[in-house]
């Protein structure tokens, strides 16, 4: 039987029998263009399961694959199964980066942009000078070889070019005063085959590209831009897909309509908290003052109205967070943002309220309007002004960034998807606190759904997306709409551990709930130290623990007593060196927290770590916004086809934190030859916590599979559990532990 076409792009020997099923499986969706929502554990091989046949019908629809992640380890796979790709069959394949991160000069986009603008001016008007001067010299060479009439009008023809030669002289004077990139001009004055032939003989990565580039003068960023056009792959970043208007830019250059583009997302469980970012609005203080200021040195008609909506809001947003924080409570405000409640039992937030008992003009949205107006005419001056010279930085347009937004929270800060805020932070070494107001989005499908409805398709894949349902809803991927005119919904698969089940063992560990309230009892944390003693001693290697907090983890990283070396992660610090340092012990501990960056795109594997310990149930902190967030979801899910008593509480709170424990749980156990323990360590884990806990369980929101798979063991038997279990692994070196 001949080889499925896809396989063409398949750079190994034979992929998995289950591999070869999804490829199949997404390669019919995609021609359908139909969505997939993929689930496959660790080893599953969901990389080369989505981009295979995405490349094979992307080949002959003539479209692009665009595969994307927020996780930076991924990336750097997503470049090693590429360039195994090109060698297998020949692709063209850019691997993308923000402008940020590629600027030889440093500048940001909107002086960017004006820089781009005049070097071009620049070089095509140097082109043109040029070509009036060979016809100067063409005519004059006619003028000394003709006679008479026709001499006098070659002669008349010269003289015609060089008035206007002086002018483009002129021009050119003032082009070469103006501030200009060298490194663009390069790119639009000489030759860039080479760069183009280097470019796609293998995939470069983006720092392969600027390295290049810097030393041919050039400007990496703006190549790569224009040579993406009709590329078969890109690797990028979330943002370049999710965000509106960098998306738009970024199909353009790609030369491709979004219906031309089949997106693969991978750690499609992050999107949602992505898209929340992406569409979530903000606004300081600072440029509120920066934006009054600003006004003071126009001089407009629409200064009026701009300064009556402006400062009302400035007013409203000191006077709403000086009422709203209580007494003594200025005092423990730090540097991070701070937030206030501004709820009010009338429906609209105190800040609203506070902004239009402010306002004294003659009507609210014909100021606004106004003050658009004026920022956009302000904001093209501005934009002017640098290309001419006239200012060293491109200068930014408070007035219309704060009426952009005042428009905006007007608009929408009473919507049920959206949540305003109001936070407060510590001005630098200053003792003065300053104010934002925020526009929060709590449910992202405004951004994604869209994204969804207008790309080709999408293969959204992770080792944690169910509830497919869940994700579907809160995404807003509902499918397409066929011939006939009937709605259908994505495809899904899933795929469990394809690894040997004995050579891994979950245990749920019946220890005492550690709710957020019970955490400083003694006796609670007297049995949990206990566990981690117990799974540190009757490991042969490694053991990685993951808390609800970084609090939690230096907490018992303090209260352990073992023979082993200790490694306490901290806020910040570079994942990499992290891991190095913890995988180079062969009898270490490592103590993090499941929020932080070390439950995704990071293997433990063989050694690195044999255990992994999952303490408490990582609940995120039940605040304003979070309660927010549940509250939107209730209203717009309840009553959907699902059997949730509480779909804000599942979809907003319980599902994300049982996603992000069986994140932690899929750091260990990385191929078929290696084996390992995970423990989860909470009673609320365990098969009884179902029957008699009843809503604090937490087990139905795992995979059937894996609950099959999960033992439930009481703590003092763990020891014999793990002593057993590395026995029969072969796994200790000498004498194992006594129990």
């Amino acid at each position: 039987m001949p080889n499925p076409p896809y396989l063409r792009f398949f750079p190994y020997e034979d992929p998995y029998d289950h591999q070869r099923e999804a490829m199949e499986t997404i390669g019919e969706a995609l021609s359908g263009g139909r969505d997939v929502l993929f689930e496959g554990a660790c080893g599953t091989g969901k990389t080369l399961a989505a981009l295979v046949p995405a490349l094979e019908y992307a080949r002959e629809a003539n479209k692009t694959v665009v595969i994307t992640t927020n996780v930076h380890q991924q990336t750097r796979q997503f470049i090693e199964e590429a360039r195994a790709i090109t060698r297998q069959e020949s692709i063209q394949a850019v691997v993308f980066k923000g402008k940020l991160d590629m600027c030889h000069i440093d500048v940001g986009y909107e002086e960017c942009q004006a820089l781009r603008d005049t070097t071009r001016e620049l070089a095509e008007t140097e082109q043109e000078r040029a070509e009036l001067a060979e016809t100067e010299r063409t005519l004059l060479d006619e003028s000394r070889a003709r006679e008479g009439a026709n001499a006098d009008q070659a002669a008349e023809g010269r003289n015609a070019v060089m008035e206007e030669l002086d002018e483009l002289d002129d021009t050119l004077e003032e082009l070469q005063e103006q501030a200009t990139c060298e490194y663009y001009y390069r790119n639009v004055t000489e030759e860039t085959d080479a760069f183009y032939e280097w470019l796609f003989a293998d995939v470069r990565t983006p720092e392969e590209i600027y390295e290049y580039a810097h030393n041919a003068g050039l400007c990496g960023y703006e190549l790569l831009k224009e040579g993406m056009e009709g590329v078969d792959l890109v690797v990028c970043n979330y943002h370049h897909v999710l965000d509106p208007m960098i998306r738009e830019q970024f199909f353009r250059w790609l030369g491709r309509d979004p219906e031309d583009v089949v997106v693969v997302f991978d750690e499609a469980h992050n999107i949602e908290d992505a898209a929340r970012d992406h569409a979530t609005r903000t606004l300081t203080e600072s440029t509120l003052e920066s934006a009054l200021s600003e006004l003071e040195s126009v001089e407009d008609r629409r200064t009026t109205s701009a300064e009556n909506v402006i400062e009302a809001f400035y007013t409203a947003l000191t006077s709403t967070y000086d009422d709203a924080l209580a007494f003594g409570e200025r005092e423990t405000i730090g540097d991070e943002w701070y937030d206030l409640s501004i709820t009010n039992e009338t429906g609209r937030d105190e800040l609203t309220l506070s902004f239009l008992d402010a306002y004294t003009g003659a009507g609210i949205h014909n100021d606004l309007d106004r003050s658009l107006d004026l920022g956009n005419s302000l904001d093209r001056s501005y934009q002017q002004e640098y290309k001419n010279g006239e200012t060293r930085t491109r200068k930014e347009c408070r007035i219309l960034q704060s009426a952009s937004f005042i428009d905006d929270w007007l608009r929408d800060s009473d919507h049920n998807e959206m949540y305003p805020v109001v936070s407060v932070r510590r001005d630098g070494g200053n003792d003065s606190v300053y104010g934002r107001s925020e526009l929060y989005t709590c449910i992202p499908r405004q951004v994604t759904e869209p994204l969804f409805e207008e790309l080709h398709a999408s293969v959204l894949m992770s080792a944690t997306l169910r509830p497919f349902d869940v994700l579907s809803d809160v995404l807003g991927i509902t499918g397409y709409v066929g011939d006939d005119d009937e709605q259908d919904g994505p495809v899904t698969m899933a795929y469990g551990a394809q690894f040997p089940e004995e050579r891994r063992r979950t245990y749920a560990v019946d220890t005492p709930a550690l709710f957020a309230s019970r955490r400083e009892e003694h006796d609670i944390q007297r049995k949990i130290t206990g566990v981690l003693e117990d799974a540190i001693e009757f490991t042969p290697g490694n053991v990685l623990c993951f808390f609800p907090s970084y609090r939690e983890a230096e907490r018992y990283q303090a209260l352990i007593d073992v023979d082993a070396t200790l490694y306490l992660d901290e806020p910040g610090a570079s994942v990499e060196e992290r891991k190095r340092e913890f995988t180079g012990s062969s009898n270490g501990v490592f103590f993090t927290s499941l929020w932080g960056t070390l439950t995704e795109g990071v293997s433990f594997d063989g050694d690195d770590a044999r255990t992994v310990v999952v303490v408490g149930v990582p609940y995120p902190r039940l605040d304003d916004r979070m309660e927010a967030v549940q509250s939107a979801y209730s209203m717009a899910f309840d009553g959907n086809d699902n059997d949730s008593d509480d779909p804000g509480w599942e979809y907003a709170v319980e599902v994300p934190t049982v996603r992000k424990t069986r994140q932690a749980l899929g750091r260990v156990v990385r191929s078929p030859e290696d084996f390992g323990a995970r423990l989860l360590v909470d009673e609320r884990y365990t098969m009884r916590a179902r029957r008699e806990m009843q809503k604090y369980s937490v087990v139905e929101t795992f995979p059937p599979e894996e609950r099959t798979e999960t033992i439930d063991i009481e703590p003092e038997k763990l020891r014999f559990g793990l002593l057993n279990f590395y026995t029969d692994m072969d796994a200790w070196v000498g004498a194992p532990p006594t129990p």
